[in-house]
């Protein structure tokens, strides 16, 4: 597996998994009707931020990253990512290679730590996976997220020192 800079090239890929996550709503804080155009303009980052692509050998994208900035000016210092794995390729090291990928990313910019601002307590991969990397969990937003169905759960603030 490959991790390379996105490309609006590879939006056509990411689009139907990046699609099929968020209107699902099980995972991430973001608007469930979120539009193919608005979606790619939240999804890629400007430099120093970056969006990058896990790919195969045959070039076919696995996921998707974005690295950035958690907070500007004093609050500049700290790193945050969101990940993305398309369903049909979970559970092959895609997304423990993005998290890693990304946490290196953060140590060679410098910055002093990552925090992950909103972890669904229920998504017990994504947190055993953040864990087993060395984040952990510094605080939890007690029915945080309505969860489509198991309701409201918590929302885990993550942190790793790097």
């Amino acid at each position: 597996m490959l991790i390379r800079e996105a490309t609006t090239e590879d939006w056509p890929a990411i689009w139907p998994f990046f699609h099929e996550i968020v209107a699902a709503g099980e995972t991430l804080t973001y608007p469930l009707d979120l539009g193919k155009d608005d979606a790619s303009g939240w999804w890629y980052l400007t430099a120093p931020n970056r969006t990058v692509v896990a790919v195969d050998d045959a070039g076919t994208v696995l996921g998707t990253a974005k690295m950035n900035r958690n907070h500007m000016g004093n609050g500049s210092h700290i790193a945050s990512a969101t990940y993305m794995v398309d369903p049909k390729h979970s559970g092959q090291g895609v997304g423990r290679a993005l998290c890693e990928y990304s946490v290196a990313w953060a140590r060679e910019a410098g910055f002093r730590a990552m925090q992950f601002n909103a972890v669904v307590e229920s998504n017990v991969h994504a947190v055993k996976l953040y864990k087993s990397i060395g984040f952990e969990v510094i605080g939890t937003l007690p029915e945080g997220f309505n969860h489509p169905t198991q309701g409201y759960v918590g929302l885990h603030i993550m942190h790793m020192a790097l």
